[in-house]
């Protein structure tokens, strides 16, 4: 049986759909639906069964996924090993933060000694990139967050990742901020990044459980939207530092001497336990390990 079956497979899995599959994989649809049979066939069971739109798993389908997972691993280890090239893909699960201000020297280091590898990032929440890393479909992540652990994945903690509360210098709080707790944010306005952001629910969290009213005026899912917001005096927010470096420099904003309620926040690298490391991603890897600032845990 041809290996893209199983390819093909494991995209109407994810997907639950024949259609998305298709159009995902560039294929007709009748071409999914005849490789699905296929497979079937040589199984000897059905590996889908439809609800209203969705198509779900059987349980034999949840079992072949599982394999298929492994097999499609195994191919991809196999490909490397025999070609022995430096070139291929590397493919990284990340967040606004580290695509903008903290991968861009690194990609351009990375690729003066490995000019025919293709660096992809993949942009998205964190939820998201570490569900992608366990399905094996990001070969790595990197998440800005407390140290954490799963069964399945290996993290290593990079460098603390210091954030700061930041507002325009005009801002009321950058004369009068006397306290150094977030009791200090009290009746003024926020700007936050959208849901599901690490640092938010830390802050928010810390803001109940201190009784602290606040009012959120934005929820913006853009960092560079958020930072002119801030430039104009719309509000208070917090960022992490690497992000508004420039324009600290600059006079355009300001750090709060405000502290966190919480514990530092870290630049993290997750891994699937079972991943093949191979030289090209151990080498990118290095770099992130050798990258200077911030403070090492």
């Amino acid at each position: 049986m041809d290996l893209t079956y199983l390819q093909t497979f494991r995209e109407v899995a994810k997907w639950g759909s024949f259609t998305k599959a298709a159009e995902e994989l560039g294929y007709a649809q009748s071409s999914v639906t005849a490789q699905i049979q296929k497979i079937e066939k040589v199984y000897g069971a059905a590996l889908f069964e439809r609800f209203g739109r969705k198509m779900r798993l059987t349980h034999a389908g949840e079992e072949l996924l599982r394999y298929t997972h492994q097999m499609l691993r195994l191919y991809d280890e196999s490909k490397e090993v025999v070609s022995s090239q430096m070139s291929g893909n590397i493919v990284i699960g990340t967040i606004e933060t580290m695509a903008a201000f903290f991968l861009p020297p690194l990609l351009q280091q990375f690729r003066s000694s490995h000019p025919h590898v293709n660096v992809i990032l993949q942009q998205g929440r964190e939820a998201h990139i570490i569900e992608a890393v366990r399905e094996g479909e990001y070969d790595f992540g990197l998440v800005l967050d407390l140290p954490f652990s799963d069964p399945e994945l290996d993290t290593l903690a990079i460098r603390e990742e210091p954030l700061v509360f930041i507002a325009s210098p005009e801002h009321p709080l950058h004369q009068g901020c006397k306290s150094r707790g977030i009791q200090a944010l009290d009746g003024h306005s926020l700007i936050v990044t959208e849901l599901g952001c690490t640092y938010r629910a830390m802050l928010e969290r810390g803001l109940k459980e201190q009784q602290v009213a606040y009012q959120l005026a934005y929820e913006l899912g853009s960092i560079e939207a958020i930072k002119q917001c801030l430039i104009y005096g719309l509000g208070v927010g917090l960022l992490p530092r690497i992000a508004v470096n420039s324009e600290i420099e600059q006079g355009k904003l300001i750090a709060l001497p405000i502290q966190l309620p919480g514990p530092p926040f870290y630049t993290q690298l997750i891994t699937h336990k079972k991943k093949w490391m191979s030289s090209l991603l151990n080498d990118f890897i290095e770099l992130l390990r050798d990258k200077p600032a911030g403070r090492t845990l």
